[in-house]
């Protein structure tokens, strides 16, 4: 666990979202920083990819205390080996692929179960009454259970499309495939995606 890390004081020049080309230059800055030891400059750098890799993570593991392991572990990496990111690709690039291989390492361990069954409870437990309206709640539980039915593969490729608007050669470079391998796990995991939320849906009722 990284404890040392400074997270009562933010810096006023880190943007929220860690996007845009400042945001990227100002990141690419933080690295620099990371490089010659300064603390303050990684504290900076988690506190931009922390919410970012968290979402990333959680459907990929679910579980709080595993994502949040995966998660320092990652960035753990990215304090000790800041060299190793040698800017041929976006630096998100670089640590969103550390914690896809740090996420598949903690999925298979045996202690790690992918916790469908919790999720598919979750969508259920949302599921409208018989005077309750469909709501966004509701579609949420619905697509996390059927997000949580996915293998970690697919996904991590529609999380890094969708929520993290990559695109599938970046998304190649994250997971370590051809860009083709990206699009048949898209075509795949949309296809599988359809039919357990219109499953999903299906046992809540007709709705119309």
């Amino acid at each position: 666990m990284l404890k040392w890390l400074n997270v009562g004081k933010k810096r006023e020049d880190v943007p929220e979202n860690g996007r845009g080309p400042s945001a990227e230059r100002l990141e690419l800055a933080l690295l620099e920083g990371v490089r010659q030891g300064r603390r303050a400059d990684f504290d900076a750098l988690y506190r931009l990819y922390h919410p970012r890799l968290w979402r990333f993570l959680t459907h990929m593991l679910r579980q709080p205390e595993a994502i949040e392991e995966v998660l320092n572990d990652c960035m753990m990496v990215v304090w000790q080996r800041a060299d190793g990111f040698d800017g041929r690709s976006r630096l998100s690039t670089w640590i969103f692929g550390i914690a896809y291989r740090k996420a598949l390492k903690a999925l298979s361990r045996q202690d790690l179960p992918l916790d469908a069954e919790a999720a598919a409870t979750e969508a259920a437990d949302a599921a409208p009454g018989p005077d309750q309206r469909l709501d966004l709640a509701q579609l949420r539980g619905r697509l996390r259970a059927a997000m949580a039915e996915l293998s970690p593969e697919h996904r991590a490729v529609v999380e890094l499309c969708y929520f993290h608007d990559m695109a599938h050669g970046e998304i190649a470079e994250v997971v370590g495939c051809p860009a083709e391998t990206v699009k048949t796990r898209m075509f795949y995991a949309r296809r599988r995606l359809r039919l357990l939320l219109d499953d999903l849906a299906g046992q809540s009722g007709d709705l119309t």
